[in-house]
This record gives C-alpha cells, sequence and structure tokens, in this order.
C-alpha cells in the first residue's frame, strides 16, 4: 500500500488503463475455451474466458436477449448511453407526466453472455424537487429495481421462447 499512497495520480492512471485493456484483450479473445490452446498474458493455452454460446451473435458482447429485454423493457425512458459490448445502459432522467415533481434515471449492466438472472444490475437513481425548485436526491424503494430486473429477466425468457419456437 505505501507504494500506492506515494505514487503519482497519473501513474496509477496508466497503471489502471493498462490493466483494462489487458483485462479487455484476454476476455475478448478468440473465443478459444479455458481448457485448450489460447493465449493469455499468463502464459500459452491459458485462458480464463469460456467459449461464447452459441445464443450470443458474433458482434454482441453480452446476452442478446437480456440486452433486448433490457431495452424493451425500459423503452420509455429516455437513452442517454448504450453499449452493447460492455453490457451498459444509461438512460436520462425520466419525469412521469402524473408526478412531476420527481423522476427517475436507471443504469444496467448485463455482466454475462448467458441468460441468467445473476448476469443483470439494475440501479435507479430518484430526485424530488425541494421548495426551491432544485431537484434533490433521494431514497428509492429497495423493490424498485427488483421489479425492474425481474421485469427485464420476463421479457428476455419470452424472447428466447419466441427465438426457439420459431426455430422449430
Amino acid at each position: 500500500m505505501s507504494i500506492v499512497r506515494g505514487a503519482p495520480v497519473s501513474i496509477l492512471a496508466a497503471i489502471l488503463a493498462a490493466a483494462l485493456a489487458t483485462t479487455g484483450c484476454a476476455s475478448r479473445g478468440s473465443g478459444a475455451s479455458s481448457s485448450g490452446g489460447g493465449f493469455s498474458i499468463f502464459g500459452i493455452g491459458r485462458t480464463s474466458a469460456p467459449a461464447r454460446p452459441a445464443t450470443v451473435p458474433a458482434g454482441l458482447g453480452v446476452n442478446s436477449y437480456l440486452w433486448r429485454a433490457a431495452l424493451d423493457t425500459l423503452a420509455f425512458m429516455p437513452l442517454q448511453s448504450a453499449d452493447p459490448f460492455g453490457g451498459v445502459i444509461i438512460t436520462d432522467w425520466y419525469t412521469n407526466p402524473e408526478k412531476p415533481d420527481e423522476r427517475f434515471k436507471a443504469t444496467v449492466y448485463i455482466l454475462d453472455t448467458r441468460l441468467r438472472a445473476d448476469g443483470l444490475n439494475v440501479t435507479v437513481f430518484k430526485q424530488v424537487r425541494d421548495a426551491q425548485g432544485q431537484w434533490v436526491n433521494a431514497e428509492v424503494a429497495g423493490q424498485t429495481e427488483i421489479d425492474i430486473e425481474n421485469a427485464i429477466l420476463t421479457r428476455a425468457r419470452q424472447l428466447r421462447l419466441s427465438n426457439l419456437n420459431d426455430r422449430g
């Protein structure tokens, strides 16, 4: 820890950037399985990234059903940013016309290439207007994030079933 405390911020930033770039290269490799023949910075034939499942189309870094379901579920909110390779969706502030003194913003992280409940994380932010007309942060009910995650998972399952029914 003493090395980190005394190091200039620019050196730490360079180390962090190099680590993130290296991690990204290792995890986004050629799709080699962890049991054979890939390359990593830790040695030949040892990659930590599992083979990409057949349900994920080439070019998309996350589960396509979770990605589409998250976009569908949050379609009522304005979209600020969407990164299909990193699996991050960020909405802009949304104000319900029936409650103009509160607004919400959501961030969705898709963490896996598989359709799994733990491959999804939703964070919701809430602001309310105070007496001076300024927006101030407010507490979000814990169930809100869970409900959005469940809605995304339900939609993802529907999309997957629809895709399976179209094939057979």
